[in-house]
């Protein structure tokens, strides 16, 4: 258990800071896992109007501090390679 008032308070902002991460990666990995699976299905106008979605979603978590513009534009890379398959 914490002893002091400062650790105290670092275990409530950790909960808080862990709780929201979780929910970010969870929302992550569901906006690419859309885009994949109208891929998988052969469905490009589907997959296109999620590829919009995901894009505009993983940029504005890069303004937000969530993820770095380099994870973002890697992962919207490898989403728009796999439409361009298609």
């Amino acid at each position: 258990m914490a002893n002091h008032k400062s650790s105290v308070k670092r275990i409530r902002q950790t909960l808080v800071r862990t709780e929201r991460n979780r929910f970010y990666r969870t929302r992550i990995k569901n906006i690419v896992k859309t885009v994949r699976n109208a891929v998988e299905a052969g469905n490009k106008e589907e997959a296109t109007a999620a590829f919009k979605v995901a894009n505009k979603q993983l940029h504005k978590y890069v303004s937000k501090g969530i993820l770095k513009k380099e994870t973002a534009s890697r992962k919207v890379s490898r989403l728009h390679q796999a439409i361009n398959k298609l």
